[in-house]
């Protein structure tokens, strides 16, 4: 048998604060910032401090766990409209994610479903459901990588973009979720993690975590991708997601479209990993996703560093779309899914 994983303490609950990793910090930095309000939470969604859709949607419910234990009124409709209104608060953080709105949904719902009860118990079963989120990601992670280690084989050269670890989630992870129940089942599994502009995820991140587990990663830069597939060197790419489309489209970290593309011109396996709380069945395809534009800065500056001239405009967008027929399969908690994606999601989700 292989090495057996730790679990990142990517975010926790403690003593009703939440604590998380600030991955800005990272790698050079290991720092745990303490959050005692829902407010604060979403300023660590909105700045990075937390990122990752699985992880994003364990942070929004705990922060919506946080706002109700400051709510002070008298009747279930004060006090349901004020958690509303922490719910949007917590929307308006990252756009493209939809374990984000996921989660703050099943928040809400679980909420009017205790609403004859008294408000101080409402309090502490929200907390109890966020709790639920943050342990059901952990073993939906666990089942992702039990599902996806089956498609890899040992001594396998695997290309990530991005960081779908335990950074990403609430501790196991997604796409290296796969590479860790690899190597528990014993196989050897070398990560090619190429840097990923503008935040560099890949180079910081990803690194520092398979570094972390003791497994063998070497860092590229992104232009270097199809020189390496050209020469034969990676034997598949593997990929989380932040929205999946009904009909298998993936909005993934800006740069997967281009990776998928170089995949399919070298016939090498394009795997994404996510849970199903990521599938997004109400938009029918990639078009529908929003797309979070962020800070130019992120692209003129490394760290304080300016690269680029003075006032030059600058594009930057967060995320693009993988369109499904790149997509070699989807590794899901419920089983991998193939194409055609229309059919293998909607069984997934049980609406066949």
């Amino acid at each position: 048998m292989g090495i057996h994983m730790d679990l990142i303490k990517t975010i926790e609950w403690k003593d009703d604060k939440v604590i998380i990793l600030d991955q800005r910090r990272l790698p050079n930095e290991e720092v745990y910032n303490t959050y005692e309000d829902y407010l604060g939470v979403a300023q660590a969604i909105h700045g990075m401090v937390i990122r990752g859709a699985p992880a994003i949607g364990v942070a929004a419910a705990m922060g919506v766990a946080l706002g109700a234990m400051g709510i002070g009124v008298g009747t279930f409709d004060a006090y349901y409209e004020k958690l509303i209104a922490i719910c949007n608060r917590i929307a308006s953080t990252r756009p493209t994610a939809v374990n984000l709105f996921w989660a703050l949904d099943r928040m809400k719902a679980c909420a009017l479903a205790n609403k004859d009860r008294p408000l101080n118990q409402i309090t502490e079963i929200l907390k109890a459901e966020a709790l639920g989120i943050y342990s059901e990601d952990i073993e939906s992670n666990r089942m992702i990588g039990r599902n996806g280690q089956k498609l890899l084989r040992d001594g396998m050269t695997v290309l990530t973009h991005c960081n779908a670890g335990g950074l990403a989630t609430a501790g196991y992870g997604t796409a290296l979720g796969v590479i860790y129940a690899a190597s528990e089942a014993g196989k050897r599994i070398h990560v090619m993690a190429d840097e990923t502009r503008p935040r560099l995820q890949g180079a910081k991140l990803t690194a520092w975590e398979l570094q972390k587990h003791g497994l063998q990663v070497t860092v590229i830069a992104d232009t270097m991708a199809g020189h390496f597939m050209k020469k034969g060197k990676i034997d598949a790419v593997l990929v989380g997601a932040d929205r999946i489309a009904a009909n298998g489209d993936v909005a993934n970290k800006i740069g997967t479209y281009q990776v998928a593309v170089l995949a399919a011109r070298h016939k090498i396996p394009f795997y994404v990993a996510a849970p199903v709380s990521t599938i997004d069945p109400k938009i029918s395809s990639g078009e529908e996703v929003p797309i979070e534009e962020r800070d130019p800065q992120e692209v003129t500056h490394i760290g304080s560093i300016q690269i680029t001239p003075k006032y030059v405009k600058v594009e930057n967008p967060s995320f693009d779309v993988t369109p499904a027929e790149l997509v070699t399969a989807i590794i899901t908690e419920r089983g991998v899914c193939e194409p055609p994606y229309a059919e293998s999601i909607a069984q997934i989700l049980g609406t066949a």
